[in-house]
């Protein structure tokens, strides 16, 4: 590892809020190490004085490290802006105040987008601060560490110890007036989108980036934009308002009748007016069936005014993104590549899973129940257009700086009902019709925005400062931030240390044809982007393709000693932002077929052409910095000598969970993160690991019984007769079951009963992709099930541990919120280790508090937006002895083990004594955004932002080798 310069640090109060700056600079100036103020960690759930430290790297690699800059601290529980922070006033340095949260559903959503914005503008001549605003309208000032915690639970429970809150909305603006120099909001849905944060802003005179409130009012609520839309000469679906308590039958009906459909068996969709794109949607069927889901939306406190449409059968859905590249109040607005949104069914499916729309779940979790193509797989003359008419749109509706614009396409063969034959989308291939306008659009890694702006040239970082820059130039006092004199790259320092440092090459290779793939994308794009931040790394997306599409369970096992012969995608940029590995596979294929990639080139150009010429004005303007580039495809041998032959390192995300590619990794001498192929073999196989662990027990180290069951065993005997034989010789009446080769987050199910047993073989039988939520007879939320279904399954007593719920009243000064009984003394965990074989070092466990049944969902595991991670677990649940023995414990496991690198132990722990009942241990575990680990590295003393913590695991790796 590289020397480090400590700076001890001293922190009294409860709640430290830390900022961050870009360098380029190889080593910290001493001025530096000397004057550094204080940069405070939160411990947990704790007020107390503590000493902690953070550490500076001197070590000549880590070019493009990021170094701390401590510009506010709390005094008497109010922020002080320093004398750095007005400095920068006159140091040219841009000060962005990012605001995520907000009161919609979507604030989960608008978390991930805040975690993004602040990883990809960052920069020597751009400064973020990060404010949060609850679901009551509450502002805080938040940490940058506070931004990659997971979920809104999480934020709204842990707030008032760790964030500064604001007296009222007015003095939150007072505060951003004097500290910021323009706002980007990233709140989705009601008070980011619907003119709220504007009006507030505008009110005391702030910049921010974005359309303003009048403007947001009129665009964001669906049924009087239909109603402009329609005004100004555009196709729009015919539609009805149900108004709060007012709803009324006999207008609905007539409403029907116009409109040609059935009273009670006529397809509509019912939606909010006043929310965003992806929450309360759904399909009714009837008028009392329209009115009774209509009153469900206003009765759940979604929106008091909501839409019924006509559900048209056989369209196609697109989303495009518009870019203004005006200035000032000059308004250009261009139109990238649009994308088609593809709903895919597989496996067994009902009228209920057709009806189903792009909602919350296929928007924004890695399943396969949808699919992207840009550009759309439309006619050339519909592509262009719908962006046309997304930017007349734009104009018409005084929009600003950029925007998410949806719609529908229905070819000729598809019936409209419209009869006007004038009006704006009408072509002689079919129609199109604009339904949503969205004022901010999602900016998770792989949202729309980010896949649209690369494929014409745009990488995250760059898209972000022209949208912030665009704003700038509306607001003369900003004006001089523009300019090339205050303008540096993001990247400072890259070219010359290109020009006296070779760029050392690092492979991030995901994918593979597990049921958890989609995580391992998922796990490899976040590693990828962040491992980017570093000037000193070349760093390539690789894609482990399916050996001849997705195989049985029982074929993939006996292909998995043969992997040399599978193929590695090594992935252009755009490539990579895609949702399912299915579809990046897809995207490589379709890249390689010579019509589609003609058109796909033209459109690009076409785009970008215009950009140029919008853009060329503009001073700010540094150019694209995304190639046109394609995949290149080699087998599993050619794609690692060619990493031995550069001399890369092995970033293995997400896959190799069962040690083959590792051992063929080590037989070239090519270095990869993680534990070894014999430690990965022993901690796939959950059976092998008890095993391996069994004679720990006296020193606080247990294993569970298991029962190991063939899945054909299991479809050809009765379930009553497994029922029995598992009960008895589990000596338990509630079952765990879960795959035995597989990872933690599919097909993990708590069995009760016999119905329950029968649910599940059933799931296998038919090779379903999820079973619904509280099908079984204990409430839980969706299973998703591994595809292919496993071979092999174990069966083991499901472990009673302690109820943890989250009040909103105070418990105690030490665990606000909590309430725990604490009867069994059980609680489970989850526990990074990390370090170098033989001595692993445990990081800080993970209490989760799940929000439905007793299996955490793949929502909570992976997905902002659910769960509530206690880090490290309260003193008031588990002393500090028995945490302490706790970690010693895992650290114990992981050396048995052998691990080295990084790891993931999943654990049950008794609370008095610390002693641990393994649950099992994943050499790969998830590296998403909002994965739990996350948390604990932040935790540590100094804490470990993503891209350090990726960083230290690729040097563990290096370290090892040499």
């Amino acid at each position: 590892m590289a020397s480090l310069s400590r700076v001890s640090l001293v922190h009294n109060s409860n709640i430290p809020l830390h900022r961050w700056r870009r360098t380029g600079i190889v080593e910290p100036p001493r001025a530096l190490l000397a004057a550094q103020k204080p940069l405070c960690y939160w411990p947990q759930f704790l007020s107390s004085k503590v000493v902690i430290s953070f550490e500076v790297s001197s070590n000549a690699r880590y070019f493009g490290s990021w170094v701390p800059r401590a510009t506010v601290e709390v005094v008497d529980d109010h922020i002080v802006v320093e004398e750095e922070d007005k400095a920068k006033e006159k140091s040219g340095i841009l000060r962005v105040g990012v605001i995520c949260g907000g009161p919609s559903a979507e604030r989960g959503i608008s978390l991930n987008s805040a975690r993004s914005v602040l990883d990809h503008i960052q920069g020597d001549d751009l400064h973020v601060s990060c404010y949060y605003v609850d679901s009551n309208l509450n502002a805080y000032a938040i940490s940058s560490a506070q931004v990659y915690s997971n979920t809104p639970s999480d934020f709204d429970f842990k707030l008032e110890s760790l964030a500064q809150g604001f007296q009222s909305l007015a003095d939150f603006a007072k505060h951003l007036s004097s500290s910021v120099d323009i706002v980007f909001p990233v709140i989705h849905g009601r008070f980011g989108e619907d003119g709220g944060i504007q009006e507030l802003l505008e009110k005391h005179n702030i910049p921010f980036v974005g359309t303003r409130s009048n403007e947001c009012r009129k665009a964001f609520d669906k049924f009087d934009a239909s109603l402009e839309l329609n005004r100004k000469g555009f196709v729009t679906v015919p539609s009805f308002l149900v108004k709060g308590s007012q709803s009324d039958k006999s207008d609905l009906s007539a409403w029907f009748a116009r409109n040609q459909l059935d009273p009670n068996l006529g397809k509509v969709v019912v939606k909010p007016a006043r929310a965003g794109s992806s929450i309360g949607v759904t399909v009714a069927y009837g008028i009392a069936d329209s009115l009774k889901k209509a009153n469900d939306i206003i009765s759940e406190g979604i929106d008091d005014r909501v839409l019924v449409e006509i559900f048209l059968e056989g369209g196609r859905e697109f989303t495009a993104i518009v870019l203004d590249v005006g200035s000032g109040f000059d308004c250009h607005p261009i139109v990238f590549l649009p994308t088609e949104v593809e709903l895919q069914f597989q496996g067994s499916i009902d009228v209920q899973e057709k009806d189903a729309i792009f909602n919350y779940r296929r928007k924004y979790l890695p399943t396969q129940q949808v699919a992207y193509h840009t550009p759309p797989r439309f006619p050339v003359d519909v592509i262009e257009n719908i962006r046309e008419g997304a930017s007349l749109l734009f104009r018409g509706f005084g929009l600003h700086d950029f925007a998410r614009i949806d719609g529908w396409f229905f070819p000729s063969s598809v019936t409209m009902t419209t009869p006007d034959e004038t009006k704006f989308g009408r072509t002689e291939f079919g129609t199109i019709v604009f339904t949503d306008i969205n004022l901010i659009s999602g900016m998770e890694q792989t949202s729309f925005l980010f896949q649209q702006a690369s494929k014409v040239g745009f990488s995250h970082s760059n898209i972000l400062r022209t949208i912030i820059r665009r704003a700038c130039s509306r607001f003369p006092h900003l004006a001089s931030y523009n300019s090339t004199s205050h303008l540096l790259p993001r990247r400072s320092k890259s070219s010359q240390l290109n020009e006296s440092f070779p760029r050392r090459k690092v492979f991030v290779i995901f994918g593979g044809e597990t049921s958890e793939r989609q995580v391992s994308l998922m796990s490899g794009t976040n590693v990828w982007l962040n491992l980017q931040a570093f000037d000193d790394l070349d760093v390539t997306p690789c894609l482990l393709a399916p050996h001849n599409g997705y195989s049985t369970s029982k074929d993939r096992v006996k292909k998995e000693n043969n992997m040399s012969s599978r193929s590695v995608w090594s992935l252009p940029y755009s490539l990579v932002l895609r949702h399912t590995t299915e579809e990046v596979l897809a995207a490589c294929i379709e890249a390689d077929e010579p019509d589609r990639a003609v058109l796909t080139s033209s459109l690009r150009n076409r785009v970008m052409d215009e950009l140029r010429e919008g853009l060329k004005k503009h001073d700010w303007f540094t150019g694209f910095d995304i190639d046109d580039e394609i995949p290149l495809i080699l087998s599993v041998d050619q794609w690692i000598k060619l990493a031995k032959e550069v001399q890369a390192t092995v970033f293995i995300a997400g896959i190799g969970e069962d040690g083959t590619l590792q051992f063929l990794l080590e037989a070239e001498g090519v270095p990869y993160t993680g534990p070894g192929a014999m430690a990965s073999s022993i901690c796939m196989d959950k059976v092998a690991t008890s095993l391996a662990l069994k004679h720990l027990g006296n020193m606080g180290v247990h294993t569970i019984n298991k029962e190991l069951w063939r899945k054909e065993d299991l479809l050809n005997k009765s379930v009553p007769e497994i029922w029995q034989d598992l009960t008895t010789k589990l000596l338990c009446e509630t079952l765990c079951v879960k795959p035995a080769r597989d990872g933690c987050s599919t097909g993990v199910a708590r069995l009760c009963c016999l119905d329950d047993l029968a649910v599940y073989v059933e799931a296998l039988e038919e090779c379903l992709l999820r079973i619904p939520s509280n099908t079984l007879s204990k409430a839980h939320g969706m299973i998703e099930m591994p595809n292919p279904p496993p071979e092999l399954l174990i069966f083991e007593p499901f472990i009673e541990t302690d109820e943890i719920i989250v009040s909103s009243k105070s418990v105690n000064e030490t665990a606000r919120g909590l309430m725990w009984e604490g009867r069994s003394r059980w609680v489970e965990i989850t526990v990074g280790v990390i370090g170098k074989r033989g001595s692993m070092h445990s990081l800080s466990p993970s209490l989760t508090v799940k929000e439905s049944g007793d299996i955490l969902s793949l929502e909570e595991k992976f997905q902002g937006g659910t769960g509530i991670n206690l880090t490290p677990p309260p003193v008031s649940i588990m002393s500090n002895e028995a945490l302490t023995r706790c970690k010693q414990n895992i650290e114990l496991i992981a050396n048995t083990l052998q691990l080295e690198g990084f790891s993931r132990i999943d654990a049950f722990v008794n609370v008095d004594s610390g002693e641990v009942l393994i649950i099992e241990v994943n050499t790969v575990p998830g590296m998403t955004p909002s994965t739990v680990l996350i948390h604990q590295a932040l935790a540590e003393q100094p804490p470990m932002y993503p891209h350090r913590f990726f960083r230290a695991l690729l040097d563990l790796a290096s370290d090892r080798c040499t």
